[in-house]
């Protein structure tokens, strides 16, 4: 054999290596990316279920905001489906982006109910009300944690398949890069609540 051979069978190998770690390493990192939203659906989860109590234990007060109440539970379902599609098809752009989406306006909806309810003392001063409410902060500070760390496995994600040269073999083998979940809201939706009475 000669010295010939023998480094190109060498120099073959090293690629071989190197290709099946670089494989392997998307691979985790994409897992990653899965297991990072997993966490966050746990949290949006907890999040849908508190909703229609908070819902329910503000409808003796505001009986003449139902529109505001169905509101809210119309912005959940919407957010509930979105994360069941994202379930679905973890990592598809359009799935995160509409994710995004429905969480912003389930966000704006849950405003103008807490808006709405500054205007009630006794709704305020509800324990029930002021339970779920914290619950609900709380979850709400889980699901911000959570989303900072999904971002975080797609930024790590995103970096090693789009550097060169695993860039090539991200390519063959259809690795794309995912989607951070970001703010989706307008100029329209950053104004101020006001409510008339």
């Amino acid at each position: 054999m000669s010295m010939r051979t023998i480094v190109f069978i060498a120099l073959f190998a090293v690629l071989v290596f190197w290709a099946v770690g670089a494989y392997n390493r998307l691979v985790r990192l994409k897992n990653i990316i899965f297991n990072a939203f997993a966490q966050i659906d746990v949290q949006l989860k907890r999040r849908y279920d508190l909703i229609p109590n908070l819902v329910e234990a503000a409808k003796k007060y505001l009986q003449h905001e139902q529109d505001t109440l169905e509101a809210v539970i119309a912005a959940r379902n919407r957010a509930r489906n979105a994360s069941d599609a994202v379930r679905s098809r973890p990592g598809k752009a359009d799935a995160i982006i509409a994710l995004a989406a429905a969480e912003q306006a389930l966000d704006g909806s849950l405003g103008h109910l807490f808006a709405v309810a500054e205007a009630y003392p006794e709704l305020k001063a509800d324990q029930t009300m002021r339970e779920l409410s914290e619950e609900l902060t709380s979850t709400e500070n889980k699901v911000g944690f959570a989303r900072q760390a999904y971002n975080d496995a797609v930024l790590d994600y995103n970096n090693a398949q789009e550097q060169f040269p695993t860039l090539l073999l991200a390519r063959l083998f259809g690795f794309t890069p995912s989607v951070m979940l970001r703010a989706t809201e307008s100029a329209v939706e950053r104004q101020a609540i006001r409510i008339q009475l």
